[in-house]
């Protein structure tokens, strides 16, 4: 491919309409609308094309998850490897200083930083970003924070070695397990911390076995003080990786160094790994992390809004919180696209947008076409109450039952505001909703014949659309 003057005032443009090119063949329409048509590029050196992002928010989801089309995209348009750098666009309430990029001042650049002191080369380099203090702590991820910080803070001198802690997608567990890296390095209390996929691991013992460098690679990882291990899952059927990574743990397990590892599954469930490994997985503290409730939920978004100095109406984090309620990659999805529309339709973000936005997210998963009044009324049926004992003050054991049940199926049944449901009920506050729907879940897991009325009151709720 022909080089391009990197100097010329207006090649910065063709450049990023080349890359939007490039990446608009290869993603989703509305992904690419969403994620893309927002960045401007702004300028252009021989060495970084400068991009500007709406927040800090989006610039932080478009570096984990388009990174890599990214780069591809910018070697395309240009034949080499230019840095991307971004900054941020500045808005009313922010400093009117000149948006020109600032070496001192810019966003970090995609390209990998230098390892910190005590960070361990090979591998995967450890997110600064993620620590203790920017994870929030609910109901269902207490335990399992609790165990990583306390390996974080004696890493080889509890009875927690090695820590495996499991969960579904997208709810945290990276984040703890970084977070236990970088606690320990800034306490100086593991010299030597090594990050690591699975997938790296493995491709890192690969090109090892090629150039007849197993030694040096198993040498490697025995040397650190605290390995970080993420989605031991993927090991399944790798069995040289397996013989391996079994001779390691076994190392440094006997010489006390922490391991923790990441799982989507708990160990007994774990398939395709050698009896020998899931033994000692088996043998080790196991920690999970649960879904998010409601309030964790909303906790997490307003942290988040906090965090990156967004201004978003309560309304809206509840809304979003009430409807996305699989993980925290999820939810975090979801208010970047909102920031996106906004940005890029230049208007306040608000309940409408809102509902816009994550209708196009949730497609048919939204229930806006069941109204509460039928919920109330088939809660009703069941429980043998009527409206107006329902919404009025009574307190019998039969009335709060029907009431908080109603409440719980509004929540997760119509698109209303927890504050909106709570009208609903007789003018109660939305702390009320919550506390119903806590309820509701707890008496679920104790209690299977009302479970199961539960379960048959949903079939005739649904039914109704």
């Amino acid at each position: 491919m022909e080089e391009k003057n990197m100097e010329g005032t207006h090649d910065f443009q063709v450049v990023w309409n080349d890359c939007l090119n490039y990446v608009k063949q290869r993603i989703p329409a509305q992904t690419f609308d969403t994620w893309f048509l927002p960045i401007q590029a702004i300028s252009i050196t021989s060495e970084s094309l400068f991009l500007q992002v709406p927040n800090k928010f989006f610039y932080e989801w478009i570096d984990s998850h388009y990174r890599d089309i990214l780069e591809k995209a910018l070697r395309f348009a240009t034949g080499n490897g230019l840095l991307i750098k971004y900054t941020v666009l500045l808005t009313d309430n922010d400093s009117k200083e000149s948006q020109k990029p600032n070496p001192e001042t810019e966003t970090e650049s995609l390209s990998d930083k230098l390892p910190r002191t005590g960070m361990i080369e090979r591998g995967t380099k450890i997110n600064e970003k993620y620590v203790f203090d920017s994870f929030v702590e609910g109901g269902g991820n207490q335990f399992a924070k609790a165990a990583a910080v306390a390996v974080a803070n004696a890493p080889g001198k509890t009875s927690f070695n090695p820590l495996v802690i499991y969960g579904g997608t997208g709810l945290g567990k990276t984040h703890l397990l970084q977070a236990i890296g970088n606690e320990a390095l800034s306490t100086n209390r593991a010299k030597r911390v090594a990050y690591v996929s699975s997938d790296s691991f493995t491709l890192d013992f690969i090109a090892a076995t090629q150039k007849n460098k197993t030694t040096e690679f198993s040498k490697y990882y025995r040397s650190v003080d605290m390995l970080l291990l993420d989605d031991i899952q993927f090991f399944q059927k790798k069995e040289q990786t397996q013989e391996q990574f079994f001779h390691i743990f076994n190392d440094l397990y006997q010489h006390r160094r922490q391991i923790v590892l990441t799982t989507d599954r708990p160990p007994m469930e774990l398939r395709g790994l050698q009896e020998r490994l899931l033994s000692r997985f088996q043998s080790s503290l196991t920690v999970d992390i649960q879904p998010p409730d409601l309030e964790t939920r909303i906790a997490i978004l307003q942290k988040k809004a906090e965090d990156d100095k967004l201004d978003i109406p309560y309304e809206v984090i509840e809304y979003i919180a009430t409807n996305i309620r699989s993980n925290i990659r999820e939810l975090e999805g979801a208010m970047i696209r909102l920031l996106a529309h906004s940005s890029l339709l230049s208007v306040d973000i608000d309940l409408p947008l809102a509902q816009k936005v994550l209708k196009e997210i949730l497609g048919t998963r939204t229930t806006s076409s069941i109204s509460i009044e039928n919920i109330q009324s088939v809660v009703g049926a069941f429980f043998k109450i009527n409206l107006d004992s329902m919404v009025g003050s009574s307190r019998t054991k039969e009335v709060a039952e029907a009431r908080m049940v109603a409440m719980y199926f509004a929540r997760d049944h119509t698109n209303l505001s927890l504050k909106t449901i709570g009208l609903y009920f007789g003018g109660r506050d939305h702390s009320t909703v919550v506390h119903a729907c806590k309820w509701v879940e707890i008496k679920m897991k104790s209690d299977l014949v009302f479970s199961a009325r539960i379960t048959e009151m949903k079939k005739k709720i649904v039914s109704l659309v």
